[in-house]
């Protein structure tokens, strides 16, 4: 299952430093604008004690954690969804991933030049937020056009529709983001096709000085309120002290942790949070061969996990033996386990739970 999120920001927020941490690759983040063109692709591991506990414990060949995909996308301006910078083409590669991640630019720095001369959290959002709702004004605006023409024709289908098509157009042209709007799963699944950029769900991550970290200060806070009205999450990080903890060794990176007052870089909590961020479960399978974590949308059945790992598993689907896997780790193995009668055999109602150790029956 690929799960993509973009990084977007307005110029110079950090978006490429964090990239950088994140995936210690090497892309330039160099003090001007428009220094990132083309999105810059990352794989990322997320981050899973469950799965170093099942290495330990099955010493396998290999372990497999989840993965994310993080694209670095360039700075977006005022004026991006006429065109301006490189407008159109940025909004663009927004559209191709299921969330977004905002870096906020919630620190000093007179080395760095701000885009609107002074730092302004919400001002940053309300730019972009504004180049977003545009972009989605025009493609419900066209939308709005061709569907009128059917429900006059006597469409059924056309005239059923036109009353979200008209309320997501009057959110737009308020400057509301469809986030706030409190649409359906259902009215959503009707939009999808549409491919709204503020439908889309949003993680802001706040970018801060060092000496702000843990907190991260009253700019943060102000971001906090923001985020709230919304049902957005705030994960604050600094990018300058995230790539300095790449450089360091194991021992010396718990020690400038424990320093900043951190029990874990905050990269890793940036990484489970865009993860919950979808809503989305880990399920894990263990064996000799590979202990592996998979990904799941929350609410899967049992016959969908199994497909995750393969199609052929969900078509001839059996059963699923399933352990917890604190009562795996606590005992010490699957028979230990068996023994204890704690592993259930469940059937094609069974909703998967986060953490499950699960083996698939099936027939070929």
């Amino acid at each position: 299952m690929s799960i993509r999120c973009g990084i977007v920001g307005l110029p110079n927020v950090g978006k490429s430093t964090i990239f950088n941490a994140l995936t210690k690759a090497k892309v330039p983040a160099s003090n001007y604008p428009f220094c990132t063109i083309d999105p810059n692709v990352g794989v990322v591991p997320v981050p899973d004690p469950r799965l170093t506990a099942l290495s330990q414990l099955y010493k396998p060949q290999k372990t497999t954690p989840n993965m994310m995909e993080f694209y670095d996308i360039a700075g977006l301006v005022k004026g991006a969804s006429q065109g301006e910078g490189l407008g159109n083409q940025f909004l663009g590669h927004i559209r191709e991933v299921e969330a977004i991640l905002h870096v906020v630019r919630c620190f000093e720095d007179p080395d760095v030049v701000h885009v609107s001369g002074a730092v302004d959290p919400i001002g940053d959002i309300e730019v972009i937020d504004t180049e977003l709702c545009l972009k989605d004004l025009d493609a419900v605006t066209k939308r709005i056009e061709k569907t009128e023409k059917l429900a006059r024709s006597g469409d059924k289908a056309s005239r059923e529709i036109m009353p979200l098509y008209e309320k997501v157009k009057k959110t737009l042209e308020d400057g509301l983001v469809l986030r706030r709007l409190g649409l359906t799963q259902d009215e959503k699944k009707n939009l999808r096709d549409l491919g709204l950029l503020t439908l889309k769900s949003v993680l802001y991550c706040a970018n801060v000085a060092e000496k702000d970290l843990p907190q991260g200060g009253p700019w943060v806070e102000k971001l906090k309120a923001w985020a709230d009205k919304e049902g957005s999450s705030v994960i604050v990080i600094s990018g300058k002290v995230e790539s300095e903890l790449n450089d360091l060794s194991e021992e010396d990176r718990k020690v400038f942790l424990k320093d900043l007052g951190l029990q874990e870089p905050g990269l890793f909590s940036l990484i489970r949070a865009a993860y919950q961020l979808l809503d989305l479960i880990s399920y894990l399978t263990a064996g000799e061969k590979e202990v592996r974590a998979w990904t799941l949308h929350r609410g899967m059945k049992a016959p969908q996990a199994a497909g995750v790992i393969h199609s052929d598993f969900e078509r001839g689907f059996i059963c699923a033996e399933v352990m917890k896997f604190e009562d795996l780790i606590g005992l010490g193995s699957s028979a230990a386990v068996k023994e204890k009668g704690l592993l259930r055999v469940e059937g094609k109602e069974y909703v998967v739970q986060d953490g499950d150790v699960m083996l698939f029956r099936f027939n070929v």
